[in-house]
Formats: structure tokens, C-alpha cells, sequence
């Protein structure tokens, strides 16, 4: 896949006509956002849906307000989105979901709270 220009500045990482063939993710994070058949967490997760009215920044920085979860993780969850349409951002209980969602929703992303 071709990237002309993809500037992401919070995170410093500038790559210009780049070729990306495969994101992959750390195996430091603490949290694994498997498919939910391969895990044990709760029965709920958090979708995200593919956004082309906020800029890549303003996305970041409200999974990371919303999950607490680091830059790179966030980023992941972005481009993820991005390029399939959707990626899961959260797995926990109900309330926790629904806390998550309502503060994606804040800046109108779209979300959604499934039942794994």
C-alpha cells in the first residue's frame, strides 16, 4: 500500500512516500486486542469505526483519553481503522465499555458497544 505523506506529529513519526506492507504490533502491550474468542476478558468490546472528518491526531489523542492506552497502541488502533473500516479498541465490562464509547463519542467518532 502507497502512503504519500502521512504526518503524525504528536508522535514525531514522519514517513514521506513510504511502503507499508505490514503494521506490526509490540508484544510489550499490556493489553492484546485478540480476537474475542482467543481471550478472557469480559463479554463486551468497543468498535471503531473508519472516521474521514477528524484529522489522525485528533482520533489518537481520544483513544488515548478514553482507553488510557499508550501512543503506539493508539495509532495502531487508527490506522486499523482506517484501512479496514473498523478495529476494536476496548474489551471490558458493560460500564467500562460504555464509559469509552461515550467519550469517543464526544469529539461525534463513531463507536460502537458489541457483545463479544
Amino acid at each position: 500500500m502507497d502512503i504519500n505523506l502521512v504526518r503524525i506529529q504528536r508522535a514525531g513519526i514522519y514517513l514521506e512516500n513510504a511502503e507499508v506492507e505490514e503494521l506490526t504490533i509490540p508484544k510489550t502491550w499490556e493489553r492484546e486486542f485478540a480476537a474475542p474468542e482467543e481471550t478472557n476478558l469480559s463479554g463486551y468490546r468497543v468498535i471503531l469505526y473508519n472516521d474521514d472528518w477528524h484529522s489522525m491526531d485528533e482520533v489518537i489523542f481520544q483513544l488515548q483519553k478514553a482507553t488510557g492506552c499508550n501512543i503506539e497502541k493508539a495509532m495502531s488502533i487508527m490506522l486499523e481503522a482506517h484501512t479496514k473500516g473498523r478495529a476494536p479498541c476496548y474489551h471490558g465490562s458493560r460500564e467500562d465499555c460504555q464509559r469509552v464509547a461515550r467519550v469517543l463519542r464526544e469529539i461525534r467518532l463513531q463507536v460502537e458497544v458489541d457483545c463479544d
